[in-house]
């Protein structure tokens, strides 16, 4: 079972959107392969999406999972966990897993999902305040971050690959996800704010740069190392919200060429972090999805279902342009081709 993550510790990459493009063409472009999504983010909009999207009752459809007896969402998983935070109780993980097919015939019948769920926030304090206990003999961190592993290992035999869309933040939900991945898709904008937010999101996840060593004990990679157990390789950079019409403009050109030297840099030194030996294996460029995303994310639909021409969104008329729908499509191929 192959685990990846999409996560930047900033918001407003557009990782979301990217996720569930990337997800649902790869399996239609996979239709053997089992696929888990699991959506990490109190705010659920990948799960929404999923489910249909704002226009197709996606958020009500959502609503109705986690009104279900054991609430059919990460949070309901979560919450037979407060209990029992240091041992595994017993459970039956498909109670917490959906076909969003059923809700959303756009997505791929081979897409199963565990639904998003903003008690994810409420349960914060509290998940903290466990990881953080001290018992002698007990890894109680360790114990915590190993809650959606503990989820995922009775599913080894049912799924292929698992992708899971994070929230943006590093806050220890966040953490559980990232302890369990093999592999990271890093979505950056072309802005100077994106350039720290992966040098940032690099300092987090592997401990690098820190500024001061007092911090280097209670590192998350320091954390996960001295459990013996291996972080998660930086797998992709999605660069995203490129111009539409003529690839990058000159200054986002320029962002993006720095933002491409320092992930060189940090492969010199660092190579074990990555799995791609060169940029280019390791980098794809993601246009602008315009009015095309607008109305795909609307609707929930993966770009390869999405009609052109004139349509109605939210009671207004707005025009899918057929070469820009090939475009984005052609864009999220490129990715898949490298997940």
């Amino acid at each position: 079972m192959l685990k990846y993550a999409f996560w930047n510790n900033k918001g407003g990459t557009g990782k979301t959107s990217l996720a569930f493009q990337a997800i649902t063409r790869y399996a239609e472009l996979h239709p053997q392969t089992r696929i888990l999504v699991v959506d990490m983010c109190p705010q659920a909009n990948m799960s929404e999406l999923l489910l249909g999207g704002m226009t197709n009752g996606g958020g009500n459809k959502l609503l109705l999972q986690q009104g279900r007896i054991p609430r059919c969402s990460i949070g309901g998983y979560f919450q037979i966990r407060l209990p029992s935070p240091y041992s595994v109780p017993a459970f039956n993980p498909m109670d917490y897993v959906m076909q969003p097919h059923s809700q959303n015939t756009a997505v791929p019948a081979n897409i199963s999902l565990v639904c998003g769920d903003p008690l994810l926030e409420l349960q914060s304090n509290a998940i903290n305040t466990l990881s953080n206990t001290q018992i002698p003999g007990t890894d109680t961190w360790i114990a915590v971050a190993d809650w959606l592993r503990d989820f995922l290992n009775p599913l080894a035999n049912d799924f292929d690959v698992v992708f899971i869309d994070c929230n943006p933040s590093f806050s220890l939900y966040t953490q559980i996800a990232l302890a369990t991945v093999d592999r990271l898709v890093l979505p950056v904008m072309a802005d100077d704010s994106s350039r720290r937010a992966v040098q940032n999101a690099l300092s987090l996840v592997y401990g690098l740069s820190l500024p001061s060593p007092i911090y280097a004990t209670y590192a998350f990679s320091a954390k996960l190392r001295a459990a013996g157990r291996q972080l998660p390789l930086v797998h992709m950079i999605a660069k995203n919200r490129i111009t539409q019409y003529m690839g990058p403009a000159s200054a986002y050109a320029a962002v993006l060429h720095a933002i491409e030297v320092d992930i060189a840099n940090l492969q010199l030194g660092h190579p074990q972090l990555f799995t791609f030996n060169n940029l280019h294996d390791g980098t794809v460029s993601i246009r602008d999805f315009q009015t095309t995303g607008v109305v795909a994310f609307a609707r929930g639909l993966p770009f390869s279902q999405l009609k052109s021409g004139k349509q109605t969104v939210g009671g207004h008329r707005v025009e899918v342009n057929e070469p820009y729908r090939q475009n984005c499509l052609q864009a999220i191929d490129e990715m898949v081709m490298k997940l």
